[in-house]
This record gives C-alpha cells, sequence and structure tokens, in this order.
C-alpha cells in the first residue's frame, strides 16, 4: 500500500471495519502509531510525543510506583500495551496497571494482551498535550466499556489529572484513586506543578516525604 498516510486520516476517529483496521497495523508507514478501535471506529495517533507530554508521564509513573512500594500495594505497571477484544476494541494507553490481586494475572511471554482471557487493566492512564477532546470523549467511551476500574487523564497544558471511577458502564469524577487506596490525585497534580519549576529528582524527594506522612 502506498502513500497510506495521505490517503488515510490519522489523529481523529474514522469508520472501519476490524478486517481493515488489523489491515492498517501491518502497514510499515504505522509502526510508530498507536491504535484504537471502538464501536467500528478506529484511530491512528502519529503525532509525535514531545518533551511535556514525555515529562508529565515520567512523573506520574514513578509517583505510582513510590506510593505502592511505600504502602506495599501489588501492581504491574505497562506503558503503551496493547489490549485487544478481537472484532470489537483494541486500545494502547500511555501507562496502565494492574492492581492487587490482578498484579501478576498476565504472564511473561505475552504480546497483546487478549481481554477474551485476561481481564482489563484495573487503571488507565492517557496523558494528554494535544488529545484532550478525544481522552475526555472517545476514549473514555472506550474504557467505560472496557470495564476498567479507573480512567486517568493528565492535562498537559492545565496541569491537573481529571480521573474517574468506572462502574456499571459510566464513569464519575473522583478527587481520591478508588483502586490506590489513599491516594490524593492532589499530590500527583502538585508533583506536576512542581516539574515546572524544580528537577525531577527534588519532585520525587517531595512525593516520598508526602507519601511517608
Amino acid at each position: 500500500m502506498t502513500n497510506l498516510l495521505t490517503k488515510f486520516k490519522t489523529d481523529t476517529w474514522v469508520t472501519a471495519n476490524w478486517e481493515k483496521f488489523q489491515q492498517l497495523i501491518a502497514e510499515p508507514e504505522f509502526q510508530k502509531a498507536k491504535f484504537y478501535y471502538h464501536n467500528g471506529q478506529l484511530r491512528i495517533e502519529m503525532v509525535p510525543l514531545g518533551h511535556d507530554h514525555a515529562c508529565d508521564n515520567t512523573i506520574v509513573i514513578f509517583a505510582i510506583s513510590l506510593f505502592c512500594g511505600i504502602k506495599n500495594i501489588l501492581i504491574k505497571g505497562l506503558t503503551n500495551c496493547s489490549f485487544r477484544k478481537t472484532g470489537i476494541q483494541e486500545c494502547q494507553p500511555d501507562a496502565s496497571y494492574y492492581i492487587g490481586e490482578n498484579a501478576d494475572i498476565v504472564p511473561w511471554g505475552t504480546s497483546v494482551i487478549n481481554l477474551e482471557t485476561y481481564p482489563p487493566p484495573d487503571l488507565v492512564i492517557e496523558v494528554a498535550n494535544t488529545s484532550l477532546a478525544d481522552d475526555m470523549g472517545g476514549k473514555r467511551l472506550l474504557y467505560e466499556d472496557l470495564q476498567v476500574k479507573e480512567y486517568w487523564i493528565v492535562d498537559v497544558k492545565n496541569v491537573r489529572i481529571i480521573a474517574f471511577s468506572i462502574a456499571d458502564g459510566g464513569s464519575r469524577r473522583i478527587t481520591q484513586s478508588q483502586v490506590l487506596a489513599g491516594l490524593e490525585i492532589a499530590v500527583l497534580e502538585e508533583a506536576l506543578r512542581r516539574s515546572r519549576q524544580m528537577n525531577q529528582s527534588q519532585v520525587c524527594a517531595w512525593l516520598m516525604a508526602e507519601f511517608q506522612k
């Protein structure tokens, strides 16, 4: 397939069947792309992930690992991992977590995680620098249908985290994580604000002091 990038609109939802989706995944032009599929629509994300997106992603991932280490909470964190329900849904969130009794449910050697074999992750995180509207809209509906327990959107430009608890096919805003008991969203937001003014190692030291209180 030639000039595929000019023929297929990226970074938006496009109507496509599952067969088309599978065909596009295999194309070398999309080797570094992120793919989503939901309700007969496909989204291919090609926008390069820049400095600000990467920094916030790093801070949030570190904060979760530190919190869980201090609080003795079992987790398995996954970065840009693909989850698939064949013929129905696929997603590749910036970060995702299996927590507690599910922490080690997916074995080593697994490629794309088959959601007909394994449960969905307990927590999914999308970092939004240029994609906030979609993360709040189409992807939120996707994660509701996948029945993840919690969904966070890291709003890079506004330095905030919009967190949702998901249950019964819908979602509601929360200020404290329900899957990581005792973790206040406001603490993570303060860490992001501090990362604009100080080195990441200093932010990590501040987080450690906060989590040990």
